[in-house]
């Protein structure tokens, strides 16, 4: 005889109710198709990544062609960033901006001149590196170019308002990106073209600015992060089913009355 007041055996503790098994599938197969998601994006974005490092690449080691002049300013976006590009004209060295950098050199700064084309148009040419201690242009007269100069470089994107947790302070002086507008702004200079060219390792006289330091690098961990969600929804799949399948056999609480 049962207890007093049973009506019939006590249904196993440790076993889910039919509906506590479909919630825990539906919100797990909820799961498992969000990881499945993330993973094919990132392999989306892997291919993305690997197509534009090929591109970009590819104008890198083109043949230098003209710098665009004014009609192609309002044309130039990120499809131009790299490109390989030539121009010619006088070097402003009056009107120089450094801009703080850390490069393989160490830590110094980039100096920026405008350079006038024979249109009128200004170009901010990134001539290249100097060290804090040759900051001061009279401590590299060598490397102050008159007369007509002819630049070969990349040509660069602008990068406004400053770098990571550094803003810009043109009032100061104090430049931690190559913002051309600001810049342009703050040197007084008009019809510049919004963009800026990075000079390659052609030697300056005096050996200064150095140029052609130029770092081009795209982080490309795509294909580990798509590995990783996929992992975690082949562990969930894996779990759902060792669940849903009552645990290992034998074990307390999943055992059958």
């Amino acid at each position: 005889m049962g207890p007093a007041g049973g009506g019939g055996p006590d249904p196993s503790p440790g076993r889910p109710s039919l509906l506590r098994r479909v919630v825990f599938g539906i919100a797990a197969a909820l799961v498992f198709v969000v990881l499945v998601g993330l993973g094919t994006w990132q392999v989306e974005r892997r291919a993305w990544k690997l197509d534009l490092i090929a591109r970009v690449d590819a104008r890198v080691h083109a043949a230098p062609v003209p710098a665009p002049g004014p009609a192609e300013w309002p044309r130039v976006g990120p499809d131009d960033a790299y490109r390989h590009v030539s121009l010619s004209g006088l070097f402003l060295n009056d009107r120089e901006t450094l801009v703080q950098a850390v490069t393989e050199r160490g830590g110094g700064f980039w100096v920026l001149t405008p350079l006038r084309r024979p249109d009128g148009s200004l170009v901010l040419i990134n001539r290249g590196f100097v060290p804090g201690d040759r900051r001061d242009p009279a401590s590299r007269a060598a490397g102050q170019l008159a007369g007509e100069t002819h630049v070969i470089g990349l040509l660069r994107l602008t990068e406004p308002k400053g770098a990571f947790l550094r803003s810009n302070d043109p009032k100061d002086g104090r430049w931690y990106s190559r913002d051309v507008a600001a810049i342009a702004a703050a040197r007084g200079l008009s019809e510049v073209a919004p963009y800026f060219v990075d000079a390659d390792a052609t030697p300056n006289p005096g050996g200064l600015p150095v140029g052609g330091l130029t770092v081009i690098a795209f982080p490309n961990s795509h294909l580990v992060y798509a590995i990783t969600w996929y992992g975690m929804a082949l562990m969930l799949a894996g779990a759902v089913i060792y669940v849903l399948r009552g645990g290992r056999r034998g074990k307390p609480g999943f055992q059958r009355a």
